[in-house]
């Protein structure tokens, strides 16, 4: 039995293929690649399987081919960069599968931009949603983004625009390798409002002259927005910072902020967990304007939802970690529910301000079969009088933690 030999193809075909790659092509009993990669090779008489929805049937039919004679795939670029090779080697075996690379897109759009990329961060929104990107490139100072139709050069800059991430530059890189490829650098406005092959890769370069914000954990309480008159009705920088760090969070974990408020929490988690994702359910119609405000100034890109918890929770998925910040007085059903659907090995984190919430979360938590511990937090900041300075304190805020 023959392997499955994987090819490589760019955008000029079999012109740009090593004689033994055309052989192995001509000599194939079944030719499977996308409907551009099979219109490379109209001469050859091999049964042909198109690449279009549903890879398992695909994949099926692949396995099924390669008892009966040779199999060659052909794949864009290097079929190991986010291509489909990892997926066939998996499905038949590494031993059953050859890979055979081309230069990749990458590869050749940082050779027409004429710049190394080793420091480059690389990200895909190919098939994928735009949402999270903020907070996974805020900072870099090199991305290349693997782009599709809908999320095409000029939907992301307008989505950059809108975080204010204008420090950067863009470099579009469109049918490489081919008679049509087209290179040249983009400011966000321009590419905003252009049109471009849907073959292209954009790179992002921050500008030498730019000096976007900087956020560590823990941002200043008066940097977000809050409602007003009531301004002050947020969780405080100190308890955020110990609240935040009894999640325990992973770059890839799901959130709930309950009675997110400002979404301070949202904002900060957000940042910490770039590739998962962040609900925040406030109930208040008056603050969703602050917390979409607070998103695009802290490049937070994370999910709002309008509901009273536990309304709306049963639409999003099961949470790594919850924070509770404020309830619509249910608060024993709500700690039921999230009790139900926390992840193996997720954490609940509660802030009271009084010692009735204090007594129903942890009798909820143990109701649910949770361990609990309580932390208070009590801190004063300093403050001038006159020429001298003072501390002024803060409530008292009990931070709750459970866990199986």
């Amino acid at each position: 039995m023959h392997p499955v030999k994987i090819i490589g193809v760019g955008d000029d075909g079999a012109n740009g293929l090593f004689p033994t790659y055309r052989q192995w092509i001509e000599e194939a009993d079944t030719l499977v690649g996308g409907e551009r990669h099979l219109a490379f090779f109209p001469e050859s008489s091999a049964d042909r399987i198109p690449i279009k929805n549903g890879l398992h049937k695909v994949l099926e039919r692949i396995d099924r081919a390669r008892h009966h004679g040779r199999v060659v795939v052909l794949a864009s670029g290097d079929p190991l960069f986010y291509g489909i090779a990892g997926l066939i080697a998996r499905k038949l075996g590494q031993e059953h599968v050859e890979v055979h690379p081309h230069l990749s897109s990458l590869q050749l759009a940082f050779a027409r931009m004429k710049e190394s990329w080793q420091d480059a961060v690389v990200e895909s929104v190919h098939g994928r949603k735009l949402e999270g990107l903020a907070q996974r490139i805020d900072g870099k100072e090199k991305v290349a983004l693997l782009t599709d139709a809908a999320n095409a050069p000029s939907a992301i800059a307008r989505y950059l625009i809108r975080f204010g991430m204008t420090e950067y530059r863009a470099f579009v890189a469109e049918n490489l390798g081919g008679e049509r490829e087209r290179c040249g650098w983009w400011e966000l406005e321009e590419m905003a409002e252009a049109s471009f092959s849907p073959l292209n890769i954009v790179i992002l370069k921050r500008k030498s002259d730019a000096d976007p914000p900087r956020w560590g954990l823990g941002i200043d309480d008066h940097e977000f927005a809050q409602r007003k008159p009531d301004k002050g009705l947020i969780t405080k920088k100190e308890v955020r910072v110990l609240s935040l760090s009894e999640m325990r969070l992973a770059p890839d974990s799901v959130v709930w902020d309950i009675g997110a408020g400002s979404g301070s929490v949202s904002v900060e988690a957000a940042r910490m967990a770039p590739y998962g994702q962040v609900f925040a359910i406030e109930k208040n119609e008056a603050d969703l304007s602050n917390i979409e405000a607070n998103k695009m100034k802290f490049r937070a890109d994370f999910s709002v939802i309008h509901a009273k918890a536990p309304d709306g929770l049963d639409q999003i998925p099961n949470p790594d970690a919850v924070f509770i910040g404020g309830s619509g007085g249910e608060l024993r059903e709500l700690l039921q529910v999230c009790c139900d659907r926390l992840k193996p090995g997720g954490r609940i984190v509660v802030n009271a301000a009084t010692l009735e919430t204090l007594h129903q979360t942890r009798e909820g938590l143990h109701e649910s079969g949770f361990n609990t511990r309580v932390t208070m937090v009590q801190t004063a900041r300093s403050k001038p009088i006159l020429n001298l300075t003072r501390l002024e304190g803060f409530n008292p805020v009990f931070i709750i933690v459970g866990w199986r």
